[in-house]
């Protein structure tokens, strides 16, 4: 057995982020300093978008843009079963339940054409997640939001670097508030992070408060007359869910490489798509017309499900970190208790049942790509 171990992600960190991180660390100000602003504006410059509010993680960036965008007690949201479960759990923080729509077969991402039938009185927003790093058909999503007047939200923290229809995601074209993650096995890094896009001022000013405890600084903004140059508000809940220079720092540096790092990414699923094509054991990612993937995941689906575990196993046992992306989130005993029925979206947990995740990062040896390929096909039954 070969004694290597290939994770399905991993961080790309070299010499000038350590560097852009030490400056920081040696600096006056290690959080709350002139590095947070800047990141801010080079991730919305990058997207194409007029503001951004970076957090501490892709979650509570989450739990930001459903408040900001007016989400309560009692609301419902549409939302997609096959997601990591801080999509849905940042509405449960806010009171809110989550409806979960079933998925497209092919990409994973949520079935826009079966949205409209779940929306009720009680829906506010449409949070879709664009799975894998492949879009959403969001022009679809949006008519339906304008139809009925609700707010919608791309969680992007898989797409950071894509395209939808030659607009960059994350540009908010479609969309009110764009969120993406900054975790190690993402586009790019700040340790833990996220952030939040957006073309609302107003949900700009929600986000840059609700980050830090629900407290302004702005004497334009104060709701009582203000006592000395001392004074700041609190106007509402917030929490401290700020990000650090050091991170920031980090990100400004990462930035610089985003594109290349998808280069890359797309250059390992172009070699696998090579070395897969036609076989008769599982489905490769899609790329449909209006897409520019971005490729966080290159999930495979397996053609016999009775496999998946044999098959995982074995790839485990060869030093081939796989992962499984995502169990439904309706599925895990703490939603189950909110009385969440299996078979409410057959077709997510089918995917479920059938999805393995390879290797794919910028960092990835050519002859690791090339073993993963090899020993998947070995392995496929």
């Amino acid at each position: 057995m070969d004694d290597r171990f290939i994770p399905y992600g991993r961080q790309f960190i070299d010499e000038e982020d350590i560097k852009s991180v030490v400056e920081v660390l040696r600096s006056d100000f290690i959080t709350q300093g002139s590095k947070i602003p800047e990141f801010e504006e080079k991730l919305a410059s990058y997207c194409g978008a007029k503001h951004a509010v970076v957090f501490n993680s892709g979650t509570s960036a989450l739990h930001g843009a459903y408040f900001a965008l007016g989400l309560s007690k009692n609301d419902e949201f549409i939302t997609t079963p096959i997601t990591f479960v801080a999509t849905a759990n940042a509405g449960l923080y806010l009171g809110a339940k989550p409806i979960f729509v079933d998925v497209e077969p092919d990409t994973g991402n949520i079935d826009v054409n079966k949205i409209e039938e779940k929306i009720t009185e009680k829906t506010k927003l449409i949070s879709v997640v664009h799975y894998a790093g492949h879009p959403v058909d969001l022009e679809k999503v949006k008519l339906i939001a304008d139809k009925y007047g609700l707010k919608v939200v791309e969680d992007a923290c898989h797409a950071l670097g894509a395209k939808y229809k030659g607009e960059k995601i994350g540009s908010c074209k479609y969309s009110d508030a764009t969120v993406f993650s900054f975790h190690p096995v993402k586009h790019i890094t700040t340790g833990e992070g996220g952030a939040v896009l957006t073309n609302d001022k107003e949900v700009y000013e929600k986000l840059l408060m609700f980050r830090n405890h629900g407290i302004t600084k702005d004497k334009n903004k104060f709701l009582n007359k203000p006592q000395g140059d001392w004074y700041y508000e609190m106007q509402f809940l917030g929490y401290n869910y700020r990000m650090t220079d050091i991170q920031a720092a980090l990100g400004i540096s990462q930035l610089k490489k985003l594109d290349k790092f998808v280069e890359k990414r797309r250059e390992i699923a172009k070699i696998y798509n090579e070395a897969f094509k036609n076989n008769p054991y599982f489905d490769i990612p899609v790329e449909k017309e209006y897409a520019f993937h971005s490729y966080h995941l290159y999930p495979v689906r397996l053609k016999d499900k009775t496999k998946k575990k044999e098959i995982f196993n074995k790839l485990r046992q060869n030093g081939i970190g796989i992962q499984v992306h995502y169990i439904p989130v309706y599925l895990q005993p703490y939603y189950q208790n909110l009385g969440y029925k299996k078979g409410i979206c057959p077709l997510a947990e089918d995917f479920y049942e059938r999805e393995i995740s390879l290797p794919i990062y910028p960092k990835m040896e050519h002859r690791d790509i090339i073993y993963v390929a090899k020993k998947l096909l070995q392995d496929k039954n």
